[in-house]
């Protein structure tokens, strides 16, 4: 958890995939102890920075109240707002929180600047005063699109290389951003939008940060409206373990595919990409890349450690793709990754 807010209005940016007519925005109080006391909220165009589009706000209901109270553990879901959303376009959501909050439900690493006021209300201002700024979203769990009946969704589930650690901020360079744009770049693919539910420090058997994978894959996956297909990177935190466990990893990778399978979902696996590692920690993810290459559980096998590694030194990325701390991918990295991922399967 973060630090809480008192008196405080949060600009946060979301970058889309597709685009549609109506929007709706879900927030969170899942790890806060506290009741979470919403006053305001809004959605606009970003325009850049703290600015919004003049003209573009609506303001956020719930269940046709301006604020609401959400207990702990619990999630809300907007009411519906008639808004033109833009294919991968910058959405500003403000929420303005009288407090205090207590320690805030966070995402720690989501490499887009938020904005922080001083004390006040200024949900809808057209620049928001900015008191600080960080690289986190608080209590903002999701943004969901009205788009066509056709359109189906691709989860992205992971841990930070997901996520998008190290990658630059404030310009959408993770992998799935990649993905997003190359899918829109195709005539006929614009029905198939993008869920970045990546979550640095994951780890699918134990520990590590957040719910482990198997514990919130039914929260981050399952339930999304309309998910058609899930492509798997989970394990590498897990292999830093200094015990060889690549068959506990096996087994919860088993258990995602089979969740997965009994709502008719294809999901794809990942292979791990190399960690600049040796000993327990490579073994780990040599094993459970053979098994994910050889075993045919996954629908279609996804080889992005094939794509990133450096051939002469394999542990290792290629210079080109480290982003310096031989873990997370560069922006070119990142890109390299979406770029190997055939786009039939996503059909």
């Amino acid at each position: 958890m973060s630090v809480g807010f008192t008196d405080q209005t949060l600009r946060q940016i979301v970058h889309t995939s597709i685009g549609g007519d109506q929007v709706r925005v879900r927030l969170t109080n899942e790890f806060s102890a506290a009741p979470l006391h919403v006053d305001a909220a809004q959605i606009a165009h970003r325009d850049a920075g703290a600015s919004i589009v003049p003209g573009s706000g609506r303001t956020l209901t719930f269940g046709g109240s301006p604020s609401i109270i959400i207990p702990p553990g619990a999630h809300v879901v907007s009411d519906p707002v008639d808004f033109a959303v833009l294919e991968l376009g910058d959405l500003a959501i403000d929420i303005y929180l009288p407090g205090p909050t207590g320690p805030a439900t966070w995402h720690r690493t989501s490499r887009q600047t938020t904005y922080i006021s001083p004390a006040g209300n200024f949900v809808g201002a057209a620049t928001l005063p900015t008191a600080s700024t960080t690289l986190s979203w608080f209590f903002l769990k999701g943004v969901e699109v009205m788009a066509s009946t056709q359109t189906t969704a691709v989860a992205l589930f992971g841990d930070s290389i997901t996520d998008g650690t190290n990658s630059t901020a404030d310009t959408n360079n993770r992998y799935p951003d990649h993905l997003a744009r190359r899918i829109l770049a195709i005539h006929g693919n614009q029905k198939l939008g993008v869920l970045n539910t990546g979550i640095a420090g994951n780890r699918v058997v134990a520990g590590g940060r957040g719910p482990t994978a198997q514990a919130r894959f039914d929260r981050d996956v399952l339930v999304q409206p309309h998910v058609s297909h899930v492509i798997v990177l989970e394990g590498i935190n897990d292999s830093s373990n200094t015990v060889f466990q690549a068959d506990q990893i096996i087994a919860g990778h088993k258990q995602l595919i089979e969740r997965a399978h009994v709502l008719g979902i294809k999901i794809y696996g990942a292979t791990l990409t190399p960690a600049g590692s040796t000993g327990t920690r490579e073994a780990n993810r040599q094993a459970v890349n053979a098994w994910i290459r050889t075993s045919g559980a996954y629908d279609a096998v996804i080889d992005f450690d094939a794509v990133t590694r450096d051939p002469s030194n394999p542990t290792f990325f290629l210079p080109r793709y480290d982003s310096g701390d031989h873990l997370h991918p560069n922006d070119l990295g990142y890109k390299v990754m979406a770029d190997a991922i055939d786009l039939k399967l996503l059909k």
